[in-house]
């Protein structure tokens, strides 16, 4: 049976993705899928996987390069409502992986519950989040986490509970095809207050990002003890760039995609980042930025 048969309505060829990501690079998905329930979701995982055709989900695309020459296989992205719902009751709240984080913070901090609030100013979806454990300086995503809905890669949903999901620095052990929601056991706390200190946490965050119009991408994950943008700054690499691609001079662990940049650029300037710190400083940097 042909991989569309049936998911016509739903699934499209040749998409073009660099607009889909913060670095606004790459070419195109061979399959790109979007799904409007969770019934379709499984219909076409499904299929996939009768047919051994590999699939990616894409979230906010904030954390995420995609290589000049494209993406084989299927790409699906949860974009429909279906898949970004947020329910709160008492304090727990319920969002969908598709739902942008920045909306799940918001909407618990409306409800005077904290825990998520030093996530603001944070981009990409929930899914994404669980599944790196999104963190700042005030804690991360997983510490609030009481359960996950997830999809396997041949389409059956399950449920984890707290006892099954770890947690660690920038990873977690929700490494399923898709996380359909999270749940989240947080503390009461007056709104008021909590909507000043969200304020607050997002003015400092913002400074030390670059321009939000700018195409750009996070690239390392920070050494123990040690920030990835410092050592980058200490081996003297500030303002490099490799063709469209340069280091950000507010923040270096950030790559900024100028106008007539190829993602082989960005991929060649994070060699040099890598190779020139471990020669110069010792330290072997690990990538966050996830390439395709």
């Amino acid at each position: 049976m042909p991989i569309l048969s049936g998911f016509e309505k739903i699934v499209r060829t040749c998409e073009p993705l660099a607009a889909r990501t913060s670095f606004r690079l790459g070419g195109a998905a061979e399959y790109f899928a979007e799904p409007e329930t969770v019934d379709q979701l499984a219909a076409l995982v499904r299929r996939c996987h009768e047919q051994d055709v590999p699939i990616r989900i894409l979230g906010g695309g904030s954390n995420l390069l995609i290589r000049d020459e494209g993406v084989h296989g299927m790409v699906i992205t949860l974009a429909a409502a279906a898949f970004r719902q947020i329910h709160i009751q008492g304090n727990q709240v319920v969002a969908g992986g598709g739902a942008h984080l920045g909306h799940v913070v918001s909407a618990a901090v409306r409800a005077g519950l904290a825990g998520l609030e030093p996530l603001v100013g944070i981009p990409g979806s929930l899914g994404g989040a669980l599944h790196g454990n999104t963190s700042s300086r005030g804690g991360d995503i997983g510490q609030w986490a009481s359960a996950a809905t997830v999809m396997m890669r041949n389409g059956e949903i399950l449920q984890r509970e707290r006892s099954e999901l770890v947690f660690g620095y920038r990873q977690s052990s929700l490494d399923e095809l898709a996380i359909l929601n999270g749940q989240f056991e947080l503390e009461q706390e007056d709104p008021e207050q909590l909507t000043k200190r969200m304020q607050k946490l997002w003015i400092v965050k913002k400074a030390n990002q670059p321009m939000s119009h700018l195409a750009t991408g996070y690239i390392f994950k920070n050494p123990r003890d040690m920030s990835a943008s410092m050592l980058i700054d200490q081996a003297g690499l500030k303002g490099t760039h490799v063709g469209g691609a340069e280091v950000c001079q507010q923040n270096s662990n950030f790559i900024i995609a100028h106008e007539g940049t190829s993602s082989q650029d960005v991929l060649k300037l994070i060699d040099v980042l890598r190779s020139h710190v471990a020669e110069r400083l010792g330290v072997e940097l690990e990538m966050q930025l996830e390439i395709w």
